[in-house]
């Protein structure tokens, strides 16, 4: 019924076999890291461009209603734009997803032309929209 030292040694794990399962979990969970937050890069990005996208559509609807002028877009950092009354209710809110003073929407405006600009996390060249009229 007693058992020997040896035979109690036996059955478990040596503290080298423990230390290298730990390396090899440690090295997978930095590479699944990684691809993580270059996972989430890409998804801001494509919040950014479709956001952009959408506010393009705003408006050129708001020009289409509003005796052909764009309306006026303002802010810093959080971009806004509502087209003039009668048609008030055509409006957006551009909020970058990350907004920090690294990535965030720029714009230049007139009555008669805009261009809005976003920093991509991904690429380094700057997605940008403009008047379509």
């Amino acid at each position: 019924m007693f058992r020997t030292i040896k035979e109690i040694m036996k059955k478990g794990f040596t503290l080298l076999e423990m230390l290298v399962v730990i390396g090899i979990i440690a090295i997978l969970v930095s590479l699944g890291f990684a691809s993580y937050s270059t996972v989430q890069k890409k998804a801001r990005d494509a919040k950014r461009q479709g956001d952009l996208k959408a506010a393009q559509q705003i408006m050129e609807q708001c020009y289409s209603v509003n005796s052909f002028q764009y309306p006026t877009i303002s802010g810093t950092g959080t971009i806004t734009a509502t087209c003039p009354a009668p048609n008030a209710s055509i409006t957006f809110t551009l909020k970058d997803p990350l907004n920090n003073a690294t990535y965030k929407y720029t714009y230049t405006t007139s009555s008669s032309a805009y261009s809005i600009t976003a920093s991509l996390e991904t690429n380094s060249t700057p997605f940008s929209i403009s008047n379509q009229q």
